[in-house]
């Protein structure tokens, strides 16, 4: 008898810059097992937003206007497990965040969407704290020209969001210049030459609920 896969993780964002939001909720919902349930802005929106659909984490920013994230911190860790996402390595910020209720903390760009999720998985299994993330990376199954790297997945993901370059910068804490370069060698692998060709190749073989090779 095949065995259920798990149910889909349920997640509340909180950052307060939109680019950063939306390029993550891009990258977790195009997985199967993720799925963003709100977002907030600030410390306040994310303690409302927790405590009304009480999700299986929180992902959140420390420095948010209103109420940061450090001071709404202790009541969000009596709801959901917290992972902190910060911008850089900021040792003592990561210690404070811990002692008041963090179970973990990731720097941005040091991180795929799949060390993401399986953290946030460990996390909701009881998991005390969180391991380090492995560094190996594994590649997306091929399509045509060789598989995506982990990396080149994500940034494909935002191209058929509808971010542009800048947007994928910003919410990959990247540069534009990296951006394209990650650009070139996708359309290398997929064999097109326009963001519209290919979308309509990675949506076409790459999502499951098409009949890609996910499936």
């Amino acid at each position: 008898m095949p065995i259920a896969p798990p149910e889909p993780l349920r997640l509340v964002v909180a950052d307060d810059n939109p680019v950063v939001r939306a390029g993550l909720r891009a990258l977790l919902e195009g997985r199967a097992d993720a799925v963003v349930v709100a977002e907030a802005a600030d410390g306040r929106q994310a303690l409302a937003a927790t405590e009304r659909h009480r999700p299986d984490g929180v992902l959140l920013d420390l420095r948010m206007p209103v109420v940061d994230g450090l001071t709404v911190l202790p009541r969000l860790a009596r709801l959901a497990p917290v992972l902190v996402i910060t911008y850089g390595r900021d040792a003592e910020l990561h210690a404070r965040a811990r002692r008041v209720g963090a179970a973990g903390c990731l720097v941005h760009g040091d991180f795929t969407v799949p060390q993401l999720v399986g953290a946030v998985r460990h996390l909701r299994a009881g998991s005390p704290s969180l391991p380090p993330p492995s560094q190996k990376q594994s590649p997306v199954r091929p399509s045509w020209g060789g598989p995506l790297s982990a990396r080149e997945e994500e940034v494909m993901n935002l191209i058929a969001a509808g971010l542009n370059n800048r947007q994928i910068a910003a919410a990959c804490f990247i540069t534009e210049k990296t951006v394209k370069n990650h650009i070139n060698r996708i359309f290398a692998k997929l064999q097109t030459t326009t963001r519209s060709e290919a979308i309509a190749r990675w949506l076409g073989t790459a999502h499951p609920a098409l009949g890609g090779p996910h499936a």
